[in-house]
């Protein structure tokens, strides 16, 4: 399927390596010009030329950091047209609610709410003057079945956006602008290995023994793929998914328990 997005150009927040990538990877595969960020030098450019020989499409390598006002511009400016938002950022550490002092949750609602957000400010005008935008909001699982107390912080900003996405997505969508956000859990990436190594921990088990339980807690019985992630990502970017907005969807391995 042709997506309609080739030469769209695309802003992927913190893609040098996990979730962002696999997005930056799929949009462009799809023929989009992607602009990736990151904050490791290093780290970026081998992104950009793994993208480049993988797709042979334009990447465009920004070190900024999102959680602050001038690495936000810096990104936006990388590109003087962006067709396509994919908001994401590394989640605060899970830890315990009497440990959380306001310094921790004023940060987490600047990494998590506030930067995407305020992604979304500087990009949305030109989206809705061209009449066409796609926005996607990398979110979590955890925000739809919030049953771990010890992922507070993350929940609690990520649900922020999500209302913040919600609104705002019924006000832009007769301009051909969505807003939609992904919900991952159990994707195999660097979070699942710090996962696995904190359950490990706990349990005095092996590496090897708490990846098995991970994936053996999920009805799908295996960790989800990067590529499965980003090339969902690539639809709700699409020419097709123009009708598809203010939606949360999940990709957790059928671990969700309810109907909506």
């Amino acid at each position: 399927m042709d997506l309609g997005i080739k030469g769209r150009t695309a802003i992927i927040c913190a893609s040098s390596r996990g979730l962002g990538k696999a997005c930056a990877i799929a949009l462009a595969r799809e023929g989009a010009n992607v602009v990736i960020n990151g904050l490791d030098e290093a780290r970026l450019s081998a992104a950009a030329d793994e993208i480049r020989s993988l797709t042979g499409a334009p990447v465009t390598p920004v070190r900024a950091d999102i959680n602050t006002p001038e690495g936000r511009a810096t990104l936006v400016s990388a590109t003087p047209v962006c067709d396509i938002l994919v908001n994401n950022n590394a989640g605060p550490p899970p830890g315990k609610f009497q440990d959380w002092d306001h310094d921790q949750w004023i940060a987490a609602l600047e990494s998590n709410m506030l930067a995407p957000v305020l992604m979304i400010r500087a990009v949305l005008p030109g989206m809705r003057a061209r009449k066409f935008g796609r926005i996607v909001n990398i979110t979590s699982a955890m925000t739809k079945s919030p049953k771990f107390a010890d992922m507070g912080l993350s929940t609690s900003a990520r649900l922020g956006l999500m209302g913040l996405s919600k609104s705002l997505s019924r006000e832009v969508a007769a301009d051909n602008v969505t807003i939609n956000n992904l919900l991952p859990e159990r994707i195999d990436t660097d979070r699942q290995k710090f996962m696995a190594e904190r359950i490990m921990q706990a349990r005095g088990i092996t590496y090897e023994e708490a990846r098995q339980w991970i994936a053996d807690s999920l009805p799908a019985k295996r960790f989800g793929l990067p590529g499965e992630f980003g090339d969902t990502c690539a639809f709700l970017c699409s020419s097709q998914a123009g009708f598809m907005t203010g939606q949360n969807l999940q990709l957790d391995g059928g671990s969700y328990e309810g109907i909506v």
